[in-house]
C-alpha cells in the first residue's frame, strides 16, 4: 500500500531529524530510518496498530519517543503526524 504525509507531518519529521542530528552526528539519520521502518510496517500491515481516535491509528517508533499517527484511506495510508509522545498529545486531531 502506498502512503502520503500531511504537509505538517512532513515538517515535523524533518524538524525532528534536524534536532537529533544537531544533538549527535548520525542520530538524525538513525531517527529517520526508524520512522521510515515504522511507515513501511504500517504500509504492509495497516490494521495491525490500535485505533486511538475515530479512524486514526498509532504505530510506535523504536528507540525514540515518537509515534506515527495515520489513517487508512481508500488505497493509501495517510500519515497525519510524526508525533513526540510526551508533548501536546492531541494537536494533530484537526488534520483529518
Amino acid at each position: 500500500m502506498t502512503f502520503s504525509l500531511h504537509p505538517e507531518a512532513e515538517s515535523e519529521f524533518l524538524a525532528a531529524i534536524e534536532y537529533y542530528e544537531n544533538r549527535e552526528r548520525g542520530l538524525g539519520y538513525d531517527f529517520s530510518i526508524e520512522v521510515l521502518a515504522a511507515i513501511q510496517n504500517i504500509a504492509t500491515y495497516p490494521t495491525a496498530w490500535p485505533v486511538i481516535e475515530e479512524s486514526a491509528r498509532r504505530c510506535l517508533v523504536h528507540r525514540f519517543p515518537y509515534g506515527v499517527i495515520y489513517s487508512i484511506e481508500q488505497n493509501e495510508i495517510f500519515i497525519l503526524a510524526v508525533m513526540h509522545l510526551r508533548r501536546r498529545p492531541d494537536y494533530w486531531k484537526s488534520r483529518y
